[in-house]
């Protein structure tokens, strides 16, 4: 049996990077990133692009992720 993704992001640790899915008009979007703040309403994923607030009630999906791998180096050297 698949876990309720609200369960999940009630009971993960805050600071657990996750993907959260939630409906939008049209379809649906995620939201990346680390889990910062939780209510019994709502949660706020710290995502590359800043916070993100999402309403449990839209919540479709939702797993734990790893961290992301490090930064590559670049290929080229800086010219100077």
């Amino acid at each position: 049996m698949t876990p309720d993704p609200v369960e999940l992001i009630r009971t993960a640790p805050l600071g657990t990077r996750m993907t959260v899915r939630r409906r939008i008009a049209g379809g649906f979007t995620d939201a990346v990133g680390y889990l910062r703040e939780r209510t019994d309403t709502e949660c706020v994923v710290e995502t590359r692009h800043g916070l993100v607030t999402i309403l449990l009630a839209e919540v479709t999906a939702t797993r734990a992720v790893p961290p992301p791998p490090p930064r590559r180096a670049p290929r080229f050297p800086p010219l100077g």
